[in-house]
């Protein structure tokens, strides 16, 4: 399989992603795992929401 835009992009966002959930405070990381269940599923609605609905810098 080749790199394409959105592959980069998807790559971009989940790299930002695990950049902000290591930024996180213990608790709110409970939080997202008590909701989502593990830290992939929680990583992984942090990447879907950025895909989304990107933050305004």
């Amino acid at each position: 399989m080749t790199d394409t835009l959105p592959d980069a992009a998807v790559l971009d966002a989940a790299l930002q992603m695990i950049d902000v959930w290591n930024r996180l405070s213990p608790e709110k990381q409970a939080l997202l795992l008590k909701r989502f269940g593990t830290q992939e599923n929680a990583l992984a609605a942090l990447v879907t929401t950025q895909m989304l609905a990107p933050a305004i810098s």
